[in-house]
Parts: C-alpha cells; structure tokens; sequence
C-alpha cells in the first residue's frame, strides 16, 4: 500500500475527537497535559482548537531533544541511553512527568518515529509508544506501527493519543 493510499484522520475527525474528549474531561471535572514528541503539540493544538477548550486543558509540553525530556519531564538519562527516546520505559517516564511538572489530573504522552527517517529493523518508521495516566493511579503504555508518510502516522497518533483517553477520563 502507498503512503498516499493510507487513510489517516481528516481535520474534522480530529476535531470532533478532541470535542468528544474534552467533554468528558469537562463532565468528570478533569484537566489534561500532553507530553508529545513526534506530534510536536500537534494533540495541544488540535484540543486547543475547540472553543472552552482552557476548561479542561492544563498545559502541553513539546519535548523532542533528550535534553528537553529530561528538564521538562524528568525522563532519566539512564532511561534515555539504556532504551532510547521511542521505548515504553521513556514514554512512562514522561507521562509520569508531565503530571508532576503540571496541574492537570489527566495525561497523555507520545514518543515515535514519524520518518521519512530515523527508522531501523527494531523501530521502523511508523513506531510509536503512546501512554495515558491519571494522577494517582497507573500508567498503560501502547505501542503502534503506523503506516504512511509523516504526516499520516502523526495524524493516526494525534487520534490514537485522544481516542485512549477514554478510560482515563472518567
């Protein structure tokens, strides 16, 4: 399949996901930080594009350099150079992170491989490790294997990332 045959989430889907989201949050009385990488506050923008939007939404942290995610995060540079930036172990820490270093009560972090580069055998370009958290309880992390171009596998982990906000916004 062609990268341009991949049917990744339209603008209005994005849209309508935040808004499905963010009135969950608002119901449940519950305030959301994003910690995002590959996305570079793609899933910031997208929530802040729903008018009320600052009702539910804390703050976003865009942290692609491993110097970012260890100041802005608290990521380890043992976790960093034992698994590197697109691992379970990194994306736990800085979910973990992003709800020390914020307000919110709900969080959600990305690390991946967005490409054209950057991919190998282990991780190809598509790899992306998802976490959800709410203060107080237990991470789960999720890894993906995204197919098109960058723009689509950001795209499909802008939805990914909101859509498994779920259980976590109740």
């Amino acid at each position: 399949m062609a990268a341009s045959d991949i049917q990744a989430p339209t603008d209005a889907e994005l849209q309508a996901l935040a808004g499905t989201t963010g009135a969950r949050l608002r119901e449940a009385r519950l305030t959301l930080v994003t910690a995002e990488s590959c996305t570079g506050g793609w899933i910031a923008k997208v929530v802040t594009d729903i008018a009320g939007s600052s009702d539910w939404f804390d703050c976003g942290l865009a942290t692609y350099s491993y110097e970012a995610k260890q100041a802005l995060l608290g990521v380890r540079p043992e976790t960093l150079e034992a698994f590197g930036a697109v691992s379970r172990e990194t994306v736990l820490e800085m979910v973990s992170g992003a709800l020390v270093h914020s307000g919110a009560s709900v969080a959600v972090a990305v690390t991946g491989i967005a490409g054209p580069g950057g991919g190998t055998v282990d991780k190809p370009v598509g790899t992306v490790w998802i976490a959800w958290k709410r203060r107080g309880g237990y991470p789960k992390a999720q890894v993906f294997r995204f197919q098109g171009d960058r723009e689509a596998v950001r795209r499909q982990t802008v939805a990914a990332a909101l859509g498994g906000l779920e259980p976590f916004s109740r």
